[in-house]
């Protein structure tokens, strides 16, 4: 089987995917914009090959690569890079190369909020009201209908980066002024629930390998407009009416053979209202968060699923695990050494994180895990604490 991967290398720990995939007898071919001599050993020795570009955002230099690949080695099964920066050109390469996958005939379901948003409707769900707004007069006339406050995003875009939470007139005219004029934005009525995610992987029939939930300690969008920190973790059962949302959100979605994070709305009578859908996994360190939850491996999951079509991994969520994140800007309490010292027993990973996740979730983040969750907050609100 031949694996196309683009840009292995980031996120750092994505590397982890090609390895699984190699050990599972494809060959995985590279494309990244990373001399090779810079990559990590263990990336350099599972690669069958790899293809470096000057710029990934340079498609002719990718269709050149993928052509190469081909043409030495044959037709290319698959193509992914787990990353949503990437899923149209992903997409395109698919469609140009007419590689199993999302093609760019759907592509734009799962790119534009506003296209989600109408899957969700045909589903059933019920998403909160929400409008591409192109004009003052159309974005007014969207608030007059459900009053402030709203929340404005890139109807398509990557995380919280440049939303904005509209709640008067003064507030209105600092988006009209600040919001980037070449970009779509969408224009949604405020919910005050709490947002829950819904992720996993499927298998090529579209089933359930394995799910989780997030809860967090305060919105992303929060975290990145005021510049603060943020803990988040999984939970051990999930609600009967967030499972049978999401698998609702997998069927309209119509997702195979990929990682997937839905987020939801959810109200103290556990109802819950859709928000969007990422067809990948959580960011940072949460695809290890899963491992830690499982004591399994979930990159070896979705390698076994695309080589042999099932995986041997169960995951049976015997662990919370939490992440906190701090940031250095912040002064905390507890000095990096003492956290380390104080929650040994807890802590199952920590490192620096990446820079283009820093803002979301932090410059350094601390793993922990226990059978119950109590632990895990009041060890969370000692690591944030600050003088």
């Amino acid at each position: 089987m031949n694996i196309v991967f683009l840009s292995p290398h980031f996120p750092p720990n994505f590397y982890n995917f090609c390895v699984r995939l190699r050990e599972q007898g494809a060959n995985v071919f590279g494309i990244g914009d990373q001399p090779f001599e810079q990559l990590r050993d263990e990336l350099k020795q599972c690669l069958s090959e790899y293809y470096r570009v000057d710029d990934m955002h340079n498609y002719d230099q990718l269709l050149r690569a993928v052509g190469y690949f081909t043409y030495r080695f044959g037709k290319m099964d698959r193509i992914d890079s787990q990353n949503e920066y990437w899923l149209e050109t992903e997409a395109r390469l698919r469609t140009d190369f007419n590689i199993s996958g999302i093609k760019l005939d759907s592509i734009y379901k799962i790119k534009r909020k506003s296209e989600m948003k109408r899957v969700f409707e045909n589903s059933g769900l019920n998403p909160a009201r929400g409008k591409v707004c192109q004009s003052e007069a159309e974005l007014r006339a969207f608030i007059e209908e459900v009053g402030f406050p709203v929340v404005a995003k890139p109807d398509i875009g990557v995380g919280a980066a440049k939303t904005y939470k509209i709640d008067n007139e003064e507030e209105l005219q600092r988006y009209l002024k600040d919001k980037p004029p070449s970009v779509d934005y969408i224009v949604e009525e405020f919910v005050s629930g709490t947002i829950v995610t819904y992720d996993g992987l499927t298998d090529s029939g579209g089933n359930v390998v394995f799910a989780s939930s997030l809860r967090y300690s305060k919105g992303v969008m929060e975290a990145v407009n005021e510049d603060s920190d943020i803990y988040y973790y999984t939970v051990r059962e999930i609600e009967n009416t967030l499972e049978q949302a999401g698998r609702l959100t997998l069927r309209a979605f119509d997702v195979r053979e990929r990682f997937f994070h839905f987020e939801f709305f959810m109200f103290e009578d556990g109802s819950v209202i859709p928000l969007e859908v990422n067809m990948r996994p959580p960011g940072g360190f949460t695809l290890d968060m899963f491992n830690f939850a499982n004591d399994f491996d979930a990159y070896k999951a979705w390698a076994e699923i695309l080589v042999h079509g099932k995986t041997s991994q169960e995951a049976l969520r015997p662990y919370f695990v939490i992440y906190v994140g701090r940031k250095d800007h912040i002064p905390y309490s507890m000095r990096h050494q003492e956290v380390l010292e104080e929650f040994n027993s807890l802590m199952v990973y920590q490192d620096r994180m990446n820079d283009a996740f820093s803002r979301a979730i932090g410059n350094h983040g601390y793993v922990l895990r226990h059978q119950e969750l109590d632990p895990l907050v009041e060890a969370a609100d000692r690591i944030m604490a600050r003088y």
